[in-house]
């Protein structure tokens, strides 16, 4: 089975946790280019596309001009990305051999980099999907699509044919997601919290049961999806009645 989570936005260059060993990306040589590619646009220009402020789009803009030396911060993907989910898949307390599980089990996305191993090394940079690439003439999400599809497909059939799906949904549109769905079996699980006697999503909520997901399946080793019924995390438990075998309902409250 293999474990599919977003990037998140937020990114650091430190950490003190330490890794049996690290990687290179698969995409390396394409987030390269991608770098490269987005500098045609100035710092305003992707203040605008990036729908951030000035201040942090310049900082975007010198970290891509310093993207292709060899020199700066260079940190595993799991430990790079500081959202929500990640902080709640609890890495300060993982075992070597729970990195290394998690190094054939877990794929992160990226817009930069497409997928990403937890253990691949990356830099800081800032990205969204639906930035068009001057050079590619075509949207992040457009252009990732053909590269990616046919490389995740095999990379699920590798260990068993099972994609557990905790990303965003705006994820999907980095692949031909339809043949990802003909030719794997697709497993995504629900999280909702009781509110005024009703099952709401909850962003917050979503994003810390992604993350508490993530962590229990690689530190219990989890292959058969069946047993994902056994999670359970601040109140949140599986509903079988809400539940089929490719959705998974899980509520709290």
């Amino acid at each position: 089975m293999v474990l599919f989570i977003s990037c998140s936005k937020t990114m650091t260059e430190h950490s003190r946790i330490k890794v049996p060993f690290s990687s290179t990306p698969f995409f390396e040589k394409e987030a390269q280019e991608n770098a490269l590619d987005m500098i045609h646009y100035s710092a305003t220009e992707l203040a605008q596309l990036l729908r951030t402020n000035t201040q942090l789009a310049s900082d975007a803009y010198v970290r891509l001009l310093d993207f292709p030396s060899e020199t700066g911060h260079f940190l595993p993907a799991i430990l790079a990305y500081t959202g929500i989910v990640f902080k709640h898949i609890g890495l300060k307390f993982f075992t070597p051999e729970d990195f290394a599980y998690a190094q054939q089990h877990l794929f992160i996305t990226s817009f930069l980099y497409g997928l990403l191993r937890p253990l691949d090394l990356i830099k800081n940079y800032r990205l969204e999907g639906h930035v068009r690439m001057p050079q590619h003439e075509c949207t992040v999400f457009d252009y990732w699509k053909p590269i990616l599809t046919d490389y995740f497909i095999g990379e699920i059939k590798k260990q068993g044919g099972i994609l557990f799906n905790l990303a965003s949904l705006e994820m999907k549109e980095l692949f031909d997601w339809e043949r990802i769905c003909k030719e794997v079996r697709v497993i995504t699980p629900e999280f909702y919290v009781y509110k005024e006697g009703k099952p709401k999503s909850v962003i917050v909520y979503i994003k810390m049961c992604r993350g508490e997901m993530t962590k229990y399946i690689l530190q219990n080793r989890i292959e058969d999806p069946k047993l994902i019924k056994k999670f359970e995390w601040e109140g949140f438990t599986y509903q079988p009645r809400k539940s089929t075998p490719d959705h998974p309902v899980f509520i709290a409250g």
